[in-house]
């Protein structure tokens, strides 16, 4: 049996409020852009964040270029931007590559 391992979520304009802003679990949402090269350099430090809380929190990317509503509402002038949320709530922000101890911190307060 061959399980694959969790992958973020791609998220558009059209579902974010269903799948970040009304989901009962935290959501970790990367903001960025294909030809972003420290989006790229961040990609598995999100892919590992995704595997590491499965089941405890959700894991999103939204490409900016593709839904510039999302990007417009929540303010991202740089990317990659990283934005935590709870219930709706935003409870922390990353902007730039941080390292992944920084955003565990931020998910374990939220997460046992």
């Amino acid at each position: 049996m061959n399980q694959t391992a969790p992958h973020p979520l791609a998220v558009t304009d059209s579902d974010f409020a269903s799948q970040v802003l009304k989901s009962d679990r935290p959501v970790l949402v990367d903001f960025w852009a294909e030809w972003c090269a420290p989006c790229r350099a961040l990609g598995p430090i999100i892919e590992s964040l995704t595997e590491n809380y499965d089941g405890r929190i959700r894991v999103a990317k939204v490409d900016i270029d593709a839904n510039q509503q999302v990007a417009l509402k929540f303010n991202i002038r740089s990317i990659p931007t990283v934005i935590l949320f709870n219930k709706g709530q935003i409870v922390a922000t990353f902007v730039g590559v941080r390292p992944k101890a920084e955003y565990e911190a931020g998910l374990n307060k939220l997460v046992a």
